[in-house]
């Protein structure tokens, strides 16, 4: 029955026998007839040549007319750089010199000869600035004052010079033994070394006068021998100072006269508002009476309100405002602007007059080639420069330094017979951050003072009130996290009206940052990436060797993307020469994804942790491929901290919480992150503990 059911279904429905179903035509039917046709062609036209041979041939005439790159993917699928729209904005200047002569305020001879031999030029010091114009007249009233002026104006001398003179007219001579006189805070160490050093030289005429320092990083042994000997003027960081009043016994403020407070918004930033609540107190308790200074080129809410706690009615002198000679109570301006936040937000900052600063838009990927070319135009080409170069974090400062001093510098055994062709002159990298021992810092701290040339990797440790001479190029590969931290950065340079140069690399993510700067009147240029990368031209180690090859045309974009693509390769070489230097890139790369997620949040629409491609990103930190296995780094500095061990349903929370962040950091640009993210969330719902 059933064969005779398939038959029916078989036959057409006229009855007639079942069509043959027409088969389709396999590849061996149409390499049968393609082999037939040629043999064919062969017979009636052999001069014909074979298809196969026709593109072969062809495919060889292209390789021949294109030369032969190594395939990377350097400027491949980057993100377009934006053009950036911004109006050209009026910078706030001030006058940084006055035509007054210091002869007229007044001063001991013997200070008059003694500023001479600070280290900086003598010409000032028979003019003086417009900040020591209107400060020193001030402070030898006796006055409490608030001091705002730009980076780089003298105003260590300027609190400096008038608490001298008091000092040294006393009608009882200052003893060694009567302790201190004068308070003088700063933020970091190296700015401590640089005060003392300036006390130290105004104070030579008058020898019974001693200044002293006290800072992190030193003996304390030591530091509680010269207190108990007798500091006359002490010069300190706030940690440090609080941990001598609550250890050491001799320490004592009842002949204290002078409180200053330099870089007092710094001060707060680094977290000390507990620490000069306490010095504060302990200054009120043995005597109540005393004049007050504070000093800083921003003006932030924090200090108007250290400023309402620890200044008795003072004078505001502001340098930038548009009536300089009239000198208001602090109460009535400042502290008035500061009220609201909107107005805090758009402060304008005052920019030294002969610093030009420039902006480069650069894709992740090209960041670490076009800084090394940078360094390479401005350090070895043209060789009069100094360099300061500001990064995010420690671990940052630390891999880059190792990683440039050994491609850049020649450190690499492979390039030794190379560098015959190229200028002999090395390259003097330094560093400095926060988390080098002390004795290390200092050494770094005096060797970039005396070098001509060089260039000093650092992160914000530097960032505020140090006098570095002769620098040239601030470079801030990391946007800072506020405009007036820029206005500190690029402070380093232009100082006293010397010539500068300032250099922001952003990302095109980033573009944004450059209108926010404009707000408050900065002005930026912009350099365009490929006129940095023309630079590794003159470097021969950075070409392509090919046989046949001729020489090289100065400004041909093919062969400055060749080069820098042989450089990104020496740089990815090194990293991935040994698991040890992987390991510091991944380390690096970490610290920088963390501080990336550390801007405030008004900044959070120009840079997110989302806007980043993983990928990309990795390759400026000579890694060739994202890393898979990211998790959160602490803080730089932070110590892990023994915990008792976690119950098995803890540990299971903490896991996905690590999963979590990996799978966010990984992923690119924010194209399905959202809902991997809200799977997550719901599988913890479903999960029951242990």
């Amino acid at each position: 029955k059933q064969s005779k059911a398939l038959k029916r279904k078989l036959q057409s429905p006229h009855g007639n026998p079942p069509l043959k179903r027409k088969r389709k035509p396999s590849i061996n039917t149409f390499k049968k007839c393609a082999t037939e046709a040629d043999i064919g062609e062969k017979g009636s036209s052999s001069q014909k040549p074979l298809l196969k041979k026709q593109l072969t041939d062809n495919r060889n005439e292209s390789q021949k007319s294109k030369p032969f790159i190594k395939t990377s993917s350097l400027f491949k699928n980057n993100p377009d750089i934006p053009k950036i729209h911004r109006k050209a904005v009026q910078q706030v200047q001030e006058n940084v010199f006055t035509t007054d002569s210091f002869c007229q305020l007044d001063l001991h001879p013997h200070l008059v000869s003694g500023r001479k031999a600070v280290h900086l030029e003598t010409c000032i010091f028979l003019v003086g600035t417009s900040v020591q114009k209107q400060t020193i007249p001030v402070l030898l009233q006796g006055k409490d004052a608030l001091v705002r002026s730009q980076t780089g104006s003298g105003k260590t001398l300027a609190y400096g010079i008038p608490l001298v003179q008091s000092l040294q007219g006393m009608e009882s001579k200052i003893q060694r033994s009567d302790g201190p006189y004068a308070l003088i805070l700063v933020p970091t160490r190296e700015l401590a070394l640089q005060s003392f050093d300036t006390m130290q030289k105004l104070l030579k005429p008058f020898a019974w006068i001693v200044p002293g320092v006290l800072m992190g990083g030193e003996k304390r042994k030591s530091e509680k021998a010269r207190l108990r000997k007798g500091i006359n003027i002490l010069i300190s960081t706030p940690g440090r100072l609080v941990d001598h009043i609550k250890s050491t016994e001799c320490i004592h403020f009842r002949r204290t006269q002078w409180l200053i407070i330099d870089e007092a918004d710094r001060i707060l930033d680094l977290g000390f508002e507990k620490d000069l609540t306490v010095i504060l107190n302990a200054l009120n308790a043995e005597r109540e009476t005393r004049q007050n200074v504070l000093l800083s080129a921003t003006l932030t809410e924090g200090v108007t309100r250290l400023a309402d706690i620890s200044l008795s009615d003072p004078i505001s002198i502001s340098i930038a405002d548009e009536i300089q000679k009239v000198l208001k109570p602090a109460s009535q301006t400042d502290r008035q602007a500061s009220s609201s936040s909107n107005c805090m937000e758009q402060e304008n900052f005052a920019v030294p007059e002969k610093l030009k600063q420039y902006v480069v838009m650069v894709p992740s990927k090209l960041k670490l080639v076009t800084l090394a070319a940078f360094i390479l135009e401005k350090c070895k080409f043209e060789k009069h420069h100094k360099m300061i170069i500001f990064f995010s974090s420690c671990e940052q400062v630390e891999f880059y330094y190792e990683l440039l001093l050994k491609v850049l510098s020649g450190g690499l055994e492979s390039e030794q017979p190379e560098r015959s062709c190229v200028s002999s002159a090395r390259l003097q990298f330094l560093r400095l951050h926060g988390n080098m021992e002390q004795e290390e810092r200092t050494e770094v701290f005096q060797e970039f003072l005396k070098t001509k040339t060089g260039i000093l990797l650092c992160t914000d440790v530097a960032a505020r009130g140090l006098d570095l001479p002769q620098v040239t190029w601030i470079v801030q590969c990391n946007a800072p996290a506020s405009p007036a931290e820029y206005i500190h950065r690029i402070g380093r340079t232009a100082r006293i009206g010397c010539h500068g140069n300032s250099l922001l690399v952003l990302a095109p993510s980033e573009a944004e940052y450059v209108s926010l700067l404009a707000s408050h009147k900065i002005n930026v240029s912009e350099i365009k990436m490929e006129k940095v990368l023309l630079s590794l031209m003159k470097d021969d180690r950075f070409k392509l060797h090919r046989p046949g090859s001729k020489k090289s045309c100065g400004t041909d974009p093919q062969e400055v993307r060749e080069r820098a693509t042989v450089l990104q390769t020496k740089f990815e070489n090194y990293v991935h020469s040994s698991e040890g230097t992987v390991r510091w890139a991944k380390k690096a790369l970490q610290s920088f994804l963390c501080a990336y997620t550390t801007y405030p949040r008004n900044l959070k629409h120009i840079f997110h942790i989302k806007s980043l491609h993983l990928g990309h990103v990795a390759k400026s930190f000579g890694l060739r491929d994202a890393p898979q296995n990211l998790t959160a780094l602490p803080a730089s500095g932070s110590k892990k901290k023994t915990k008792p061990r976690p119950k098995r349903s803890d540990l299971l929370k903490k896991t996905h919480g690590k999963h979590r962040l990996a799978e966010i950091l990984r992923s690119e640009y924010s194209s399905g992150m959202d809902t991997g993210v809200s799977k997550v969330k719901k599988k913890r719902k479903q999960r029951k503990p242990g």
